[in-house]
C-alpha cells in the first residue's frame, strides 16, 4: 500500500537518501528543508501525510516544534525523529511528548524502514479512531455539545468526556464507570468489537487520572513482529542482536509513571504472555541484551475485540494473565445498542469532513438520517465515519439526501430499501431537530420491544441486551406505554 510521507531535513544530501529510501519502498515522499517550511505543507497536504520524518536539530524551527504542530493539528499522523547519539535523552523525552520513535545517526537503512513500517501499521490503526479532535483554529460551525445541563462547567471529567460522543444510557453509564475507575491505578481491560472507540476511552482514562500529567504510550500489539514484541516493550542493548546500534528504552520504561495502552492484547504471542505477566507482578523490566533491571511504575490499559475468556478455555491465553488484567473490565457497545447516539454522531462526522475535504455540505434530511439509524452497522463507528465521508465527498447538494446514503446502508437484510409507514417525515410538525427526535424515540420504542420479546417480556434480561439499567428500562417502558402490552404479545 502507497503512503505519503514527508521527510524534514536541513542536509540537502541527508534529505535525498530519505527520499531515495522510502521512493524504494513504494512511497509517495516530498521533502521539506525546516520545520516552518514542512508546516506550510502539512496545512497544504491533501489527503494528510501518513507519517512525518524529521531531523531533531534544526535552524529555526525544529524537530521539537514540529512534533508539537503535528500533535496538535493532526493528532493520528506519526512522527518519527532523526536525531545523533549525543541527543538520544531528547529524542526519548520527545516519545513521551507523543512522537513515535527515533532513529539515530548513522542509521541502518533496515533499522530505518522497520521503524517507518511500524509508523505506518500504527496510522492505518489510528484511521479506526472514533472521532478526530477538532482544530478550533480552523472550524467555522460552533462545535457539537454533549454536555447537558446538569454537567457542571469547572469539573473537568465532564470537558474530558464531552470528547467521547454519546447520549444514550450506555454511554452515560459507561461514563458514570470512568469517573469511578479512571483516578485510581487499577489496571483496566477494554472490551468492544472493532470501530468501539476503545483508544479514544483508553485516552480519557489516562485524561481523568492522577497520572495525566505522565506520558500516554500507545502499542498496538499487531503491528509488531513476533520477533520484536520483548525489544519493543522493555528495549534494548546497544549490540543486543544485529542492527541495534543504539540502546533503546521499551515502551514501558517510556510509559514510566504515566499510562501504557497495550491495543489487541489479544494477539501477544504466548512467551511474551509470560514476561508481560511478570513485569505486572514484579514491576520491573529488563532489557534485551541488559543484566540490571529497571523498575517502572505504570498503569496499563488493555483492550481487545477478542473473548479473552474463550481463548483461555482453548488455551490461546494464559489464564492467570487474563485475571490479571481483568481487575477492571470494560464493555464499550457496539452502536446497534445505542441508535440514540447516532443522530449526534452523524452530525459530528458531517462537519468534520465537510471542513476536511473543502465541502459545502450543511446537513442532512430527516429520510435519509432516519435510513442511518435504522443501519445496523456492523463496523460500529469506523463504518459510520466512513461512510459519512463518502456521502460528503460524493453529493452534488449542500443537504445529504437518500440518494447519497450508500446502496449497503439503503438496504435493509431482505435487500429492499427500509420504509417506515408509521411515520411521514413531511406531516411531522416543527424544525429539522424535531423530526429527528420523533424518529429516534418511535426507533428506540421499537427496540426495546423487540428485546423484551427476545427475553420473554423479563426485564432484567431485556436491560442487559440493551446494556441499560433494569430501572432505566422501567422507566422507558413506562414513557412508552410499554407495561401493559405483555399481555398482548
Amino acid at each position: 500500500m502507497q503512503h505519503r510521507i514527508l521527510v524534514v531535513d536541513d542536509e540537502r544530501n541527508m534529505r535525498r537518501v530519505l527520499q531515495g529510501l522510502l521512493q524504494a519502498e513504494g512511497h509517495d515522499v516530498d521533502g521539506a528543508t525546516d520545520g516552518d517550511e514542512a508546516r506550510a505543507m502539512l496545512r497544504k497536504a491533501e489527503p494528510s501525510y501518513d507519517l512525518v520524518l524529521t531531523d531533531l536539530r534544526m535552524p529555526g524551527s525544529d524537530g521539537m516544534d514540529l512534533l508539537r504542530v503535528v500533535k496538535r493539528r493532526h493528532p493520528d499522523t506519526p512522527v518519527v525523529l532523526i536525531t545523533a547519539h549525543g541527543t538520544v535523552d531528547t529524542a526519548v523525552e520527545a516519545m513521551r511528548e507523543g512522537a513515535f520513535d527515533f532513529v539515530t545517526k548513522p542509521f541502518d537503512n533496515d533499522e530505518l524502514a522497520l521503524v517507518v513500517n511500524r509508523g505506518l501499521a500504527q496510522r492505518e490503526a489510528n484511521r479506526d479512531r472514533a472521532y478526530e479532535p477538532l482544530d478550533p483554529l480552523e472550524a467555522t460551525l460552533p462545535p457539537i455539545s454533549l454536555r447537558t445541563d446538569e454537567d457542571d462547567d469547572d469539573d473537568p471529567a465532564a470537558a474530558i468526556l464531552g470528547s467521547i460522543i454519546g447520549v444514550s444510557p450506555p454511554m452515560q453509564e459507561l461514563f458514570a464507570l470512568l469517573r469511578k475507575v479512571a483516578p485510581s491505578p487499577t489496571t483496566i481491560l477494554l472490551q468492544g468489537e472493532s470501530g468501539t472507540g476503545k483508544e479514544l476511552v483508553a485516552t480519557a482514562i489516562h485524561r481523568l487520572s492522577q497520572r495525566a500529567e505522565g506520558p500516554f504510550i500507545t502499542v498496538n500489539c499487531t503491528a509488531i513482529p513476533e520477533t520484536l514484541f520483548e525489544s519493543e516493550l522493555f528495549g534494548h542493548e546497544k549490540g543486543a542482536f544485529t542492527g541495534a546500534t543504539a540502546r533503546r528504552p521499551g515502551r514501558f520504561e517510556l510509559a514510566h509513571q504515566g499510562t501504557l495502552l497495550l491495543d489487541e492484547i489479544g494477539e501477544l504471542p504466548a512467551a511474551m504472555q509470560v514476561k508481560l505477566l511478570r513485569v505486572l507482578q514484579e514491576r520491573v523490566v529488563e532489557r534485551v541484551g541488559g543484566l540490571k533491571p529497571v523498575a517502572v511504575d505504570v498503569r496499563l490499559v488493555a483492550a481487545t475485540n477478542a473473548d479473552l475468556e474463550t481463548m483461555v478455555r482453548e488455551g490461546t491465553f494464559r489464564e492467570d494473565l487474563f485475571y490479571r488484567l481483568n481487575v477492571v473490565p470494560i464493555r464499550l457497545p457496539p452502536l446497534r445498542e445505542r441508535p440514540t447516539d447516532l443522530p449526534v454522531l452523524i452530525r459530528h462526522f458531517i462537519d468534520k469532513f465537510r471542513r476536511r475535504l473543502g465541502r459545502d455540505v450543511r446537513g442532512i434530511t430527516p429520510e435519509a438520517e432516519l435510513q442511518m439509524v435504522r443501519h445496523d452497522w456492523p463496523g460500529n463507528i469506523r463504518q459510520l465515519e466512513n461512510a459519512i465521508e463518502r456521502m460528503v465527498l460524493l453529493t452534488d447538494g449542500t443537504i445529504l439526501t437518500l440518494d447519497d446514503v450508500p446502496p449497503e446502508v439503503r438496504k435493509g437484510a431482505g435487500g429492499a430499501p427500509i420504509t417506515d409507514s408509521r411515520i411521514d417525515p413531511v406531516t411531522v410538525d416543527g424544525n429539522l431537530k424535531d423530526i429527528v427526535r420523533v424518529h429516534t424515540q418511535q426507533l428506540e420504542r421499537e427496540v426495546i420491544l423487540q428485546k423484551l420479546k427476545e427475553a420473554d417480556w423479563n426485564v432484567t434480561h431485556a436491560a442487559k441486551k440493551l446494556g441499560i439499567s433494569r430501572k432505566g428500562l422501567q422507566l422507558k417502558m413506562k414513557d412508552y406505554d410499554l407495561r401493559d402490552m405483555e399481555g398482548e404479545a
